[in-house]
């Protein structure tokens, strides 16, 4: 602690610049051990001058900064600390920047084109979202700051608006961690914005996993909203087919299958690759299962000949988890509505004995 209270005197935004740089230097290597953070942690006024020093006028001072709270950020405990460090009655003297507080001052610097360390200030809020229990505070953080989420949604989608390389991926994860939220829910699921129109064509994004992992959660928990279904399957939105895609291989299916599918799974090249995360498959599985919860949404998936496509990703499939999703939702389309019985189902599992079926399957492709 008596290391810490030394290099508090060169941390503050007016500190020469070749000293400021140098204590910096010593916190990010601090934040590299959980010892490390654990000690800056217990140090709110550290975490404040940290927070400063991310709107310092030097970008190499400003991008230590950031990365610090990265590394602190990803520490959930830390959260409420980071949060509140520009609170405290200690920092009239702060003024201005006092009242921007971290979201600000975060959001201020991912939508600034011109700094290449934007992206660590992505993950920073990326790590803060994680904490389901801190998202509403944030989400209503955002929302007094003056920068918009339509400002987040369309920077995230116009490849290249950084101009100095920050890629934005991590706004991904942002996007998914909020969308926990039913105020954010109905943001993204607004009829009049065409907010998740914009975010469909990154389950195919090859470029990032971040970044497709990030939207493929945000639309699993889009799809949880029951009342929303009819239309994420109508031709509006038309969600399916940006959900059954990544899922998809390089199979050949006769004419009479292929016709039935939607037109982008419809003859697909024979160098068609499944999405390779496990996770992310389970997601984009467990997204169609929740879109299954209504009869005539089942009718409308089956009718897409959704079933051949998972068919075949069963077979390939050896990820127990995805496995199981696949399962669950596969059980959903073979059996007729008489057989389910219920309008509105929320849940299914396997029942024992088409579990048995399944592994026995699963052992006979493993022999092949």
């Amino acid at each position: 602690m008596e290391e810490l209270n030394e290099l508090m005197t060169f941390l503050n935004l007016d500190s020469r610049l070749d000293l400021k740089a140098v204590a910096l230097m010593q916190i990010l290597g601090l934040t590299g051990t959980e010892d490390g953070r654990r000690l800056i942690v217990s140090s709110p006024a550290i975490v404040r001058l940290i927070i400063l020093l991310c709107t310092d006028s030097s970008d190499s001072v400003a991008k230590d900064a950031c990365l610090s709270l990265v590394n602190i950020s990803a520490e959930e405990s830390s959260v409420p600390v980071i949060l509140a460090a520009l609170d405290s009655p200690a920092n009239e003297s702060i003024g201005e920047i006092k009242r921007q507080e971290i979201i600000s001052i975060l959001l201020n610097i991912i939508t600034n084109s011109s700094l290449g360390f934007a992206d660590s200030a992505c993950m920073v809020l990326s790590n803060m979202t994680r904490p389901s229990a801190y998202c509403e505070k944030i989400l209503e953080r955002i929302e007094e700051t003056g920068i918009s989420l339509d400002t987040l949604v369309r920077i995230f989608c116009q490849i290249g608006y950084n101009k100095k390389g920050a890629n934005l991926n991590y706004l991904g994860p942002v996007f998914s961690n909020l969308s926990q939220l039913s105020a954010m829910r109905r943001y993204l699921l607004d009829r009049e914005r065409c907010v998740i129109q914009r975010l469909l064509p990154f389950t195919e994004y090859k470029d990032s996993l971040i970044r497709r992992g990030g939207i493929v959660g945000t639309l699993r928990n889009c799809c949880f909203d029951r009342d929303d279904h009819e239309w994420l399957l109508s031709k509006e939105v038309d969600i399916l087919p940006h959900l059954l895609l990544p899922l998809a291989g390089p199979e050949e299916f006769d004419e009479e299958d292929n016709d039935k599918l939607p037109l982008e799974l419809q003859y697909l090249p024979p160098e068609k690759s499944r999405e390779p995360d496990p996770d992310i498959r389970a997601m984009l599985l467990e997204a169609i299962t929740k879109l299954c919860a209504i009869r005539e949404n089942r009718v409308k998936i089956r009718d897409c000949n959704t079933y051949v496509i998972l068919r075949e990703l069963h077979k390939w499939e050896k990820d127990r988890k995805a496995l199981l999703a696949c399962e669950n939702l596969v059980d959903i389309l073979i059996r007729t509505e008489d057989e389910i019985g219920e309008d509105i189902i929320d849940q299914v599992e396997v029942p024992p004995d088409l579990a048995e079926k399944f592994m026995k399957m699963d052992e006979e492709f493993m022999q092949d």
